[in-house]
């Protein structure tokens, strides 16, 4: 990791002192690296674990990652990331969206370095991140479920590349093709499983441990699990007072206030959809795991156990 973080601090600056403050703003801000970090250990499956392709995947993803936090931020007028303003409050909305675009660019060049096959990963990779906003932003088809439809977008913006460097480290490392999609979708549920975790940690966190305000997505419009289980249990006609009154504030209030977001999420807190989303998480980090079988026991598997524990067991 310690050659990953080198390798990535080098590829966020460009040479260019006008540039180099706004490419390279998150990846100094630090992170949880959980992207590359998976790389290196699904890369200890194959033969060539140390080999330079392994960490050039690893740096790629997060490079990708990165990117698409630049944009994110842009859409969702989000203040704060990692502790610091997010990118477009310190450098303007253009400069963030063109700082994104320098950081893909040069993902997809150390990328274009491993192959066809890493280049149609990375494509592919690409197209779902772009497709779970583009779903998340339009929003679902009349015959499907809000649940079904949020899953879908976890799957694509948050799964995605999670799926993608579990494949990276294998087929990079030489391992082969079989274990590399057995381990993709290992990815796939851990990343929608860290997801669900953040649904509950964007509530019940406090703003000095996750860098944001508590109850961001909702004041930015964005429905997350515990407001989809709200309406549905509304719309079943189950839902209790504290729920109906929690929908009343998300619905009616001025979410700008820093009073009314403060009530909401104080509710919120007190929900038992707190703990049902916090149960889908574990559910969909167990089916990962049980996917990791065709891995023999000892150290990597270990390791892959507790990456998924990880995903779910943490506050920020």
């Amino acid at each position: 990791m310690e050659k990953v973080e080198a390798l990535l601090q080098k590829e966020v600056t460009v040479g260019d002192t006008r540039l180099d403050h706004a490419t390279s703003h998150l990846a100094k801000a630090g992170g949880k690296r959980l992207r590359p970090a998976l790389v290196l250990l699904t890369a200890e499956l194959g033969p060539r674990p140390d080999s330079q392709e392994v960490f050039d995947s690893a740096v790629s993803v997060e490079l990708t990652h990165l990117a698409s936090l630049y944009h994110d931020d842009v859409m969702d007028e989000a203040p704060m990331r990692r502790g610091v303003p997010s990118a477009h409050q310190a450098f303007g909305n253009s400069v963030a969206i063109l700082s994104g675009d320098v950081l893909f660019a040069r993902a997809s060049r150390i990328v274009a370095g491993l192959g066809p096959r890493a280049v149609a990963l990375h494509a592919t990779t690409f197209e779902r991140l772009c497709t779970g906003q583009l779903h998340e932003t339009i929003g679902r088809l009349s015959d499907q479920s809000p649940k079904d439809h949020y899953i879908s977008v976890l799957a694509d913006k948050t799964g995605s590349l999670i799926a993608a460097s579990a494949r990276y480290g294998v087929i990079s490392s030489g391992a082969s093709e079989d274990l590399a999609e057995r381990l993709a979708l290992y990815g796939e549920k851990i990343g929608v499983g860290f997801q669900l975790a953040d649904d509950v940690i964007d509530i019940m966190s406090d703003g000095e441990t996750t860098g944001k305000t508590p109850g961001t997505d909702m004041r930015e419009g964005v429905d997350t699990m515990p407001t989809i289980l709200l309406r549905e249990q509304r719309a079943a006609g189950t839902l209790d007072p504290l729920g109906l009154h929690i929908l009343d504030i998300l619905e009616n209030s001025d979410l700008d206030s820093d009073e009314a977001l403060a009530e909401l999420v104080a509710n919120l807190r007190q929900h038992p959809v707190m703990d049902e989303t916090r149960r889908m998480a574990q559910e969909w980090v167990a089916d990962g795991v049980a996917l990791l079988d065709v891995v023999p026991s000892g150290e990597i598997r270990e390791g892959l156990e507790e990456f998924a524990r990880q995903a779910v067991d943490r506050t920020a």
